[in-house]
């Protein structure tokens, strides 16, 4: 497996080896001891999810709070996204920054996103089905969420896309970073 860091330290873009051939290929998606050397500790992912999306559909940007804090292995098996992660961990010099990084079925990368971030995704080809391991449980009462374009932040969504985004009503009603509660 391929590691690149990027420009939020604990963020990291995988690449696992891919064997093809006219037949097709294989990878191994996840193997947990490989996983962890990458990220220098040991994780436990507890739950596997599955979404599809339409193109120009933005979901995000999300995020769990302590006790429930995520941390995501997000990959693409179909389609491409622009997925993003924003630091919202107020002790970090980094607080405030996201990454941007495309996601495909045919770049097969995957993005780890510890817990302290926010996470979104927007589909760029026709539609998108996203997966994701986590290392909580969904917990709705530890359920958070900040403004996908808050003026502060500034994720370069635009270009990407003509037009706005397909937003659900929650993520479009999501307080700013100013006023939402991050990690400390």
């Amino acid at each position: 497996m391929k590691v690149t860091p990027t420009e939020l330290p604990d963020v990291l873009i995988l690449e696992p080896k891919v064997f093809g051939d006219e037949r097709g290929f294989f990878m191994e998606s996840y193997n947990r001891r490989a996983f962890n050397e990458a990220v220098g500790y040991e994780v436990e992912f507890v739950q596997d999810n599955h979404s599809r999306s339409a193109q120009g559909v933005l979901r995000g940007m999300h995020y769990q709070l302590p006790p429930n804090a995520q941390g995501k292995l997000v990959r693409v098996t179909s389609g491409c996204v622009l997925d993003v992660a924003v630091d919202i961990r107020r002790s970090s010099p980094w607080f405030g920054r996201w990454i941007g990084v495309n996601l495909s079925a045919s770049n097969q990368r995957q993005l780890w996103i510890p817990p302290g971030f926010a996470h979104g995704f927007l589909v760029l080809s026709e539609s998108a089905d996203f997966l994701y391991k986590t290392t909580s449980y969904y917990a709705p009462q530890s359920e958070a969420s900040l403004r996908w374009n808050d003026p502060a932040i500034a994720i370069l969504w635009s270009t990407h896309i003509s037009g706005p985004p397909i937003l659900s009503e929650k993520d479009a009603a999501a307080p700013l970073l100013a006023a939402s509660t991050t990690f400390p």
